[in-house]
């Protein structure tokens, strides 16, 4: 019996939650009340705090944020389904006397080669893309893990590179093209762009997060440096490489001054260099303005919308380290 009664004594009770009490207090709701004046309560969040007043600020400033933005869409596409009598007018009504109708669309069709222009940005924003994808991949791999003379030199350059503004190199790459006879060509528009340190530094953060451990296992396995680069580094890093792919992209289909420099041949043009030129063949015409705005944003929104949920994540990544 005494064996026994020592052993119910000594039984471990119910664990104590380590949970402070303040947090407890919160999510059960006690302490400071609902109404937002203080401590929890019901709904209450980390940053927003309690009650309803800071859920609906929040999302009046957010409807603020969105309606400044949307506003100028809006605009334009509105403008681009009228007439140049209406879009010129002073008034500048919502709703043209008018009607609408998009006789815009069809003169730019029909005016210049929209459809060669459009070819040519999706094929240049797309071989742009991959080659500073790879290229910048494995400089920010080399970087990262590399072990060579004068690494952090090279590091050093990339980075002070970025602060350079591009406008500054538009005549030693026209130099540079001229002597290579690449003037007039698509690798003259492509190649320029390919070199990108601000991709290269965000790469080479992202790889330093990495765990190490992942690449001495697989050297453990006989894998070599490319091996471990393809097989391991690469799929670990599909977020942050979605992003840089479509930062890269989006930046390369609004690019207007390197092209509009080193291509004067209408079948090279792309769409901004197309459109501007479009314009000042034909005067002002805000309709036909708008509308070759719209046509010109739509692949961009619409990349956007396909591939948002990796934007998302390159960035709840990177803000976390990696992990």
């Amino acid at each position: 019996m005494t064996t026994d009664a020592s052993r119910i004594s000594q039984a471990p009770g119910p664990r104590r939650s380590t949970m402070p009490r303040e947090v407890a207090r919160r999510r059960r709701g006690e302490g400071g009340g609902g109404d937002g004046s203080g401590g929890g309560g019901r709904g209450w969040h980390p940053m927003l705090g309690a009650g309803l007043l800071p859920r609906v600020l929040s999302v009046l400033a957010l409807i603020l944020m969105a309606g400044v933005w949307l506003v100028p869409l809006a605009w334009g596409v509105n403008t681009s389904f009228k007439s140049e009598v209406d879009a010129s007018a002073a008034g500048g009504d919502w709703i043209p006397a008018g009607g609408f109708t998009p006789a815009a669309y069809r003169e730019i069709f029909a005016q210049g080669n929209l459809p060669v222009w459009a070819l040519n940005s999706l094929l240049i924003g797309v071989a742009v893309t991959v080659l500073t994808v790879v290229v910048s991949a494995m400089a920010a791999y080399a970087l990262s893990r590399g072990l060579f003379r004068g690494r952090r030199a090279l590091l050093a350059v990339t980075v002070a590179s970025i602060m350079v503004p591009p406008q500054i190199l538009i005549v030693p790459l026209f130099r540079q093209m001229l002597v290579m006879n690449l003037v007039d060509t698509y690798a003259a528009v492509i190649l320029p762009q390919v070199v990108a340190p601000i991709m290269v530094f965000i790469l080479k953060k992202f790889f330093d997060a990495v765990p190490r451990e992942l690449e001495e296992a697989a050297r453990i396995d006989g894998a070599g440096s490319v091996r471990i680069f393809v097989s391991v580094i690469l799929p670990l890093s599909r977020p942050i490489l979605a992003a840089v792919s479509i930062f890269v992209f989006i930046t390369t289909w609004n690019n207007f001054l390197w092209p509009f420099i080193i291509t004067s041949d209408p079948t090279l043009m792309t769409l901004p260099v197309g459109l501007s030129s479009v314009k000042d063949s034909y005067g002002l015409q805000n309709a036909q303005a708008s509308a070759a705005s719209v046509l010109a944003a739509v692949p961009l929104l619409v990349v956007f919308m396909l591939f948002q949920r990796q934007i998302v994540k390159s960035v709840a990544t990177t803000g976390l380290g990696g992990q």
